[in-house]
C-alpha cells in the first residue's frame, strides 16, 4: 500500500482509492459509506478501515444530487458571544448526536439583512432542515423559507407567526410574570436598563409585558438605561452607575439579560448598597455564570437547552418521516428570586 504521505496521495481521494486499498468493487465501497444495500459484515469493516486509514471523507454533494438533500441542518443564531446561544447548541447537538444529522452554524449579528444572507446560503445547500432564532425576518427571508420544502423551526420565542414551527418561551409572559414577582415584593421605584431593542424583539417583548404589569398597578418607569453592543459585565457596572447617579430614589432596577444585570449587582455591593432591602435586582435567562457572583442574581431561566433539544427533534422526527401535529411548542420559563430580592409579602 502507498504510504498515506506519499506524493501519489496528494490528489483528492476517490472511491476508487478506497476500492483498491480495500479489494472491493466502487460500487461495494458506495454501498457501504452510503449505507445502503446488502453488505456482509467482513466486507464493511474491510472498507471502513480502508477508508479510515486513506482519512477518505465521502462526497455528500454526489449523493445529494440524487435525494435532493444533505444530512446537514442550518442553525441560525443572531450571535456566538452571547452566552445564551452556546447551551441551545449544546440541546441541538445531543438530539442529532443519535442521527445521521449535523449541525451547520450561521451567525447573523442581529441583523436582518445579514439573516436573509445567510438563510439564503443555507438553503442553498439543500439541508434537511433549518432552525432560525426568533420570529421576525425580512419578507424575502421569509418567503425563502416558506418555500424550502424543508422542516423550519423558529426558536427562542413563540408571540408570533410561524413560518412551520416554533419552539421557545413568550416573552411578553416573562416579562410579565417578573414585573408580578418585583411588584409583589413592595418595590415601586423601578429602573429598566437593556440593550436598544429595535432589532433584539425578543427582548422588546419582555419590555412590553414587564411595562404593561406595572401600568395595570398604576406605575411607571422611574428610569431608563440603555446602551448597544453585546452584553458585558463592565457594561452593566457602567450603567449601573449611571442610573443611580441620575435617580437616587430608585428601590429596583430590572436589566434585560444576566450579564448587564451580573455588572450592576457588582457595582452595588461594592459601592455599599443593601441588596436586596434598600435596592432588588434581576436579571434573564438564568446563565451559569450568576451561580459564582458574591450573591445569586434573581433572574427568569429561559430553558435554553430544552428549546434546543425539543426543535433538534422536530426536524429529526420529520426526516424519519415522523410528522408531529403539535406546531407552536411554548416552554415555561423559571423565576429564581435568589439573593437579590425581598420575601414576597
Amino acid at each position: 500500500m502507498v504510504e498515506r504521505s506519499s506524493p501519489e496521495y496528494r490528489h483528492r481521494l476517490t472511491l476508487r482509492d478506497v476500492s483498491e486499498a480495500s479489494g472491493v468493487s466502487e460500487m461495494t465501497v458506495s454501498r457501504v459509506l452510503r449505507n445502503r444495500g446488502e453488505v456482509s459484515d467482513k466486507t464493511r469493516e474491510k472498507v471502513l478501515l480502508a477508508a479510515r486509514q486513506l482519512g477518505y471523507v465521502p462526497n455528500k454533494i454526489a449523493g445529494a444530487l440524487a435525494s435532493n438533500r444533505v444530512n446537514l441542518v442550518g442553525v441560525i443564531i443572531p450571535s456566538l458571544s452571547n452566552m445564551v446561544f452556546p447551551e441551545v447548541m449544546m440541546g441541538i447537538s445531543k438530539v442529532f448526536d443519535d442521527t445521521p444529522l449535523q449541525p451547520v452554524v450561521g451567525v447573523t449579528d442581529y441583523g436582518p439583512e445579514k439573516e436573509e444572507k445567510v438563510i439564503f446560503e443555507m438553503l442553498s445547500w439543500r439541508p434537511s432542515g433549518l432552525i432560525v432564532a426568533g420570529l421576525e425576518h425580512t419578507e424575502s427571508a421569509r418567503r425563502m423559507m416558506e418555500n424550502s420544502g424543508i422542516p423550519i423551526v423558529e426558536i427562542m420565542d413563540v408571540d408570533g407567526d410561524a413560518v412551520d414551527a416554533s419552539v421557545g418561551i413568550s416573552h411578553t409572559r416573562a416579562g410579565r410574570e417578573t414585573a408580578k414577582e418585583i411588584l409583589s415584593r413592595g418595590y415601586r421605584k423601578i429602573g429598566f436598563l437593556g440593550t436598544k431593542m429595535p432589532l433584539d424583539h425578543r427582548a422588546r417583548k419582555r419590555f412590553e409585558g414587564f411595562e404593561a404589569v406595572l401600568r395595570e398597578s398604576g406605575l411607571s418607569l422611574e428610569a431608563e438605561e440603555y446602551y448597544s453592543g453585546g452584553s458585558a459585565l463592565a457594561k452593566g457596572r457602567e450603567m449601573t452607575g449611571n442610573i443611580l447617579e441620575k435617580n437616587k430614589d430608585l428601590d429596583f432596577l430590572y436589566y434585560s439579560n444576566d450579564m448587564i444585570g451580573a455588572g450592576g449587582l457588582l457595582y452595588c455591593l461594592e459601592a455599599g448598597y443593601d441588596v436586596p432591602g434598600k435596592i432588588g435586582l434581576a436579571g434573564f435567562n438564568g446563565v451559569d455564570l450568576i451561580d459564582g457572583l458574591p450573591r445569586k442574581l434573581a433572574t427568569m431561566d429561559s430553558c435554553r437547552a430544552e428549546i434546543g433539544k425539543a426543535a433538534a427533534e422536530l426536524i429529526a422526527n420529520e426526516a424519519e418521516g415522523i410528522r408531529g401535529a403539535e406546531k407552536r411548542i411554548e416552554i415555561s420559563p423559571i423565576f429564581a428570586p435568589g439573593d437579590t430580592l425581598r420575601a414576597a409579602s
